[in-house]
């Protein structure tokens, strides 16, 4: 079976006197039939040349989910008088959302059954659920196409009912008003940008519901919420580098929406409510954030106090603030660290971790008067454990290890840190982990992961998947590169704009840091990357086309110039401040001299996996399709490129929690049979 030859149209890009060609520029129109036609021709091509692996890949997937617990319940959580916990079924792909009242544990209802109503669906994924304040009616929302585009609907939990109204392309979540007669909600425009807050009565036909705000500046996105102490509400309106909140009292509504700093360039700030103060993270005068507060009736920066101040070594990443403690979480030397402060006399003490190499996030904190936070805590080798620390003297409390069924031993497997230095001298660090009786110096093949870009860190984190992986004698690492936040804002801002560079520099020395330091084989070095992470390992490719043997970029953004100057496309104008505005010629020619799709020549590429999906909101599913069928009308080698596209998906694939992996086990056998045994001809 020969691969796909799709069309060829040449179109003719023109801007800043400059031309590009591009021959797949059709595949954009989905009311063109070649398109679906193309799509599923690559579907057939990638089943057909991976078919060989189809053992291997269902042994892969029988691992993976024999290694999930059927049955399984989160750690409950109290709010407002009721435990709630999310349940799964044996066999399920969806889980069910429980609650019951703190007094009386026997009396549990079942709030929503998302297995039940994925029924009929190919995808399915609900948003959050929203419980009002008098605990009689939950709105949720659903998605149904992966396009991250949610439905609201209500239910009424005293008789169990469905009501009426339903209310469509909303963010997926509510916040309700203190009469628990009205909430307030999300809509997206045909961008998908969220920009309009609306305000919705029971009862009421949704098309009257009242607007209480609209964002007009397209490279701003809006939510609102509720603060953890329920006396007020928040609207923000965010973009790459600044932020603007209202703010509203719960007890006294008619006061009406108060801006707490109008936006200003280059301020980025967050709200949270304790007592007769707002609390204010924010990264004036403070790369690395800092927390101030001020009076709730005096919210202008002469009256801004500093709490905490700025750390030049650690990022104040996130807080958490109860009635008489605040909870910091902060990143130092690539670590995370949690701190937990007495806001009586702000004596404060450090919250104990074992492992280096950790990542630790809060987990979900709603009451404002608890005595405990939560956290999860989880390593390369460590499953994710939720833990309760208390608030007065640090005492944890370990409340689930998530068990991987058939057995797991820590000890079997080693997890490090190893610093690469880059093309300009700066040291990237990489974690690692392999298994102890498997790895073999230099012999073994190993997987290097990276994003780098928005300012999202990719920290250590335990993969019951990855096992798969790491038992077959796998080297899996995590490149910490420039454009993430590992290392402190300014790790982030010397991964975007101009220095956008640098984040794929880092990442082909830390692959040329794993060979040279014996820990993998040179011929056996796969790579991996989603989204931006595509377009990392594209450009990784163009730029080290001999490095890696294998790469698979899932859902990869690589069409770069030309999405980032059209701006119907949805996210285009928000990120104008993470990429640049190619409308200027200095960001035109940068982001060209490293887009994946523009730099595609005569070289010889590797194994290349590329998924899409048809349904993505995030990138558009043409962009990996032009990309492969570009690269092989290019690549010097007669190595294999496929393209899998998920026609029922959007960004984030299969939606089932077994379902999902159906991918994972391809993306797997794809590196297996690749790095494992070497590239294989097409």
């Amino acid at each position: 079976m020969k691969a796909p030859a799709p069309k060829k149209i040449n179109k003719l890009l023109e801007i800043h006197n400059d031309t590009r060609v591009d021959p797949y520029y059709w595949m954009n129109d989905l009311k063109d039939p070649d398109v679906m036609t193309y799509l599923q021709a690559e579907n057939d091509y990638c089943k057909f040349r991976l078919q060989h692996t189809d053992r291997l890949q269902e042994t892969i997937f029988q691992e993976i989910t024999g290694r999930i617990k059927q049955e399984d319940q989160s750690v409950p959580y109290l709010k407002n008088h009721y435990w709630y916990q999310t349940r799964y079924r044996a066999g399920a792909q969806q889980p069910q959302y429980w609650r019951w009242p703190d007094t009386y544990a026997d009396r549990e209802e079942l709030l929503w059954d998302a297995e039940e109503a994925k029924a009929g669906h190919a995808y399915y994924h609900a948003g959050s659920g929203s419980v009002s304040p008098d605990n009689l009616k939950n709105v949720f929302g659903e998605d149904i196409k992966g396009r991250r585009i949610y439905t609201l609907r209500t239910k009424d939990l005293e008789t169990g009912t469905m009501l009426e109204e339903t209310i469509p392309n909303t963010s997926g979540y509510a916040v309700w008003a203190a009469d628990s007669l009205s909430f307030y909600y999300v809509v997206k425009d045909d961008k998908l940008r969220p920009c309009t807050i609306k305000r919705h009565q029971l009862g009421q036909p949704v098309e009257e519901d009242e607007v209480i705000y609209h964002e007009l500046d397209e490279t701003f996105i809006c939510f609102i919420q509720k603060s953890k102490s329920e006396e007020y509400l928040f609207i923000g309106s965010s973009s790459t580098v600044s932020d603007e909140y209202r703010y509203l009292p719960l007890k006294h509504p008619s006061t009406g929406w108060q801006i707490f700093l109008p936006r200003q360039r280059h301020l980025e700030y967050s709200l949270e409510h304790h007592r007769g103060h707002f609390f204010i993270r924010t990264n004036w005068e403070a790369i690395n954030f800092r927390l101030m507060q001020c009076p709730v009736d005096r919210t202008g920066k002469d009256y801004w106090e500093e709490v905490l101040p700025h750390d030049p070594a650690g990022y104040l990443d996130d807080i958490e603030v109860f009635q008489d403690h605040l909870v910091t979480l902060s990143r130092a030397g690539a670590s995370k660290e949690v701190r937990i402060f007495d806001l009586n006399t702000m004596a404060s003490f450090n919250v104990p971790f074992p492992e280096e190499a950790r990542n630790v996030e809060f987990d979900r904190n709603p009451e404002f008067a608890a005595n405990k936070v939560r956290v999860q805590y989880t390593s390369l080798i460590t499953p994710p454990s939720v833990i309760d620390v208390h608030l007065g003297n640090g005492e944890q409390e370990v409340l689930k290890v998530q068990e991987v069924v058939g057995g797991y031993e820590a000890s079997d497997y080693h997890t490090e840190r190893i610093w690469a230095e880059g093309v300009d001298g700066t040291n990237i660090p990489v974690s690692l982990v392999y298994r102890k009786d498997l790895w073999k110096p230099s012999k073994s093949p190993g997987l290097l992961y990276g994003y780098g870009s928005y300012g999202i860190s990719i920290d250590p984190y335990f993969s019951i998947p990855r096992l798969s992986l790491l038992d077959r004698g796998f080297v899996y690492a995590i490149a910490h590169i420039r454009g993430g936040q590992e290392l402190g804002r300014n790790w982030y801002e010397a991964g975007k704009l101009k220095a956008k560079r640098n984040t794929f520099e880092d990442f082909i020395a830390c692959g040329q840091k794993l060979i040279d330091a014996q820990f993998v084989c040179a011929e056996g070095l796969a790579a991996m990357g989603g989204s931006a992470g595509g377009l990392l390992v594209g450009a990784a490719m163009n730029m080290a086309p001999g490095l890696f043997s294998a790469v698979v970029a899932a859902v990869p953004f690589v069409d770069v110039v030309t999405t980032m100057l059209d701006d119907s496309i949805p996210l285009t104008t928000g990120e104008y401040d993470e990429w640049g505005n190619p409308q200027e010629k200095a960001y035109y020619d940068l982001m060209k001299s490293y887009s994946p799709y523009d730099n595609i020549d005569s070289k010889p590429y590797p194994a290349l996996l590329v998924t899409a999906g048809l349904h993505d909101s995030q990138v558009q599913y043409w962009e990996p399709a032009k990309w492969v069928a570009k690269l092989r009308d290019h690549t010097t080698e007669d190595h294999l490129i496929v393209l899998h596209t998920n026609l029922d998906a959007g960004h984030s694939g299969a939606s089932g929690r077994f379902e999902k992996h159906r991918e994972t086990a391809l993306e797997y056998a794809f590196i297996i049979d690749q790095a494992l045994c070497g590239p294989k001809s097409s």
